[in-house]
């Protein structure tokens, strides 16, 4: 990444009071981009962007990207260079509960963000999605961004969606006479520091430790591509670099995903935190029926590491480690923000683990 072309731009982050977007925020500014942010007010207490007073010093907007109205205007007023959407409904067992809301959301939503950037002067997009928008077969190698696209629950399929109307986004309006910058991102499961959302795992195993029960894991033999959450977002944003500079290159579909290492299973990675927090691992299993969540999920990165020159920084343990040094700070009354800030200059001074 190049520190210096960020500072000035313009650039709009929807979702910039989820978990994702709060620690992009915080990246931006300090690399000294001017920020704004479009997202619904936090659902969760406490919550990322009050702790880490991500609204401070950039244009917040509480507002619902199912509302082309209210996503125009912010496009109207701050004139984005380099727009990174993130917002949606981010949670596959919530997408059983409310599939009208999840489609809404991460499809007409997306038409609404990129109806807007068709008359404004933005330069750049970056698309963030899924993993999970690929036909997931359960197979041992990871998915490569030509692999078929599809979703066997709503959160899924709607990501899926919503790379389709990006392709078609930028195949029809933003390849021709009016070429800018224009791709998708795929990560895997991230974990850090901030993430309070409901049915995800490093807040039910924080919650577990901090309260000396055993941690309810449902799943515990699924595998998943993890990574620190500052792993995608640098890619995310030397993505954006690349696109800035040379558009017709790099308006494709890009995956971020870990090493081979880091791919393991839930057991594992709630045994690691609980270890590196000093508490003896326990889990308890829960029985029943559960709606359909995928075993077995990796990507393949070959194309950013080859095509960008990204690559992992931080492998699991590190990254876990940086979890817990996230919440511990946090239970012990610390400023998160400034942890957050040290955990992104100690990422950025690391060349590789």
């Amino acid at each position: 990444m190049n520190p210096g072309f960020w500072s000035g731009k313009r650039v709009l982050v929807t979702g910039h009071t989820g978990f994702k977007g709060g620690w992009l925020v915080a990246w931006l500014r300090h690399l000294g981009a001017e920020v704004a942010g479009l997202a619904l007010p936090p659902s969760t207490t406490p919550n990322l962007f009050d702790l880490a007073q991500t609204g401070q010093d950039i244009v917040s907007i509480f507002a619902d990207i199912r509302d082309p109205l209210a996503v125009k205007a912010l496009f109207d007023r701050f004139q984005p260079d380099i727009v990174f959407h993130m917002a949606a409904q981010a949670i596959v067992r919530a997408s059983y509960d409310d599939p009208v809301g999840t489609y809404a959301t991460n499809v007409m939503g997306t038409v609404h963000v990129f109806e807007a950037v068709r008359t404004s002067p933005v330069r750049v997009v970056v698309n963030v999605t899924s993993d999970k928008c690929y036909d997931n077969k359960e197979w041992v190698w990871g998915y490569r961004e030509t692999d078929p696209l599809g979703g066997k629950d709503p959160y899924s399929s709607s990501k899926a969606c919503a790379e389709l109307v990006a392709a078609a986004y930028r195949s029809s309006f933003f390849s021709g006479t009016r070429r800018i910058g224009f791709a998708s991102a795929r990560a895997g499961n991230v974990i850090g520091g901030g993430d309070w959302a409901q049915d995800r795992l490093i807040p039910d195993v924080i919650a577990a430790i901090c309260s000396g029960q055993p941690v309810p894991v449902r799943n515990p033999d699924a595998v998943r591509p993890w990574q620190h959450v500052l792993e995608p977002l640098s890619g995310y944003i030397l993505l954006a670099e690349h696109l800035w500079r040379d558009p017709a290159s790099f308006s494709s579909e890009w995956n971020f995903g870990p090493d081979a290492d880091s791919v393991r299973t839930v057991r594992w990675l709630v045994d690691r935190l609980a270890l590196l927090w000093g508490v003896p691992p326990q889990q308890m299993p829960q029985p029943g029926q559960h709606p359909h969540e995928a075993r077995l999920l990796s990507l393949d990165s070959s194309k950013a590491r080859a095509h960008l020159g990204w690559a992992p920084r931080w492998g699991l343990d590190r990254a876990a480690a940086a979890v817990v040094e996230w919440y511990k700070a946090f239970e012990q009354g610390a400023a998160v923000k400034s942890v957050m800030v040290d955990q992104i200059d100690a990422f950025m001074n690391t060349k590789r683990d």
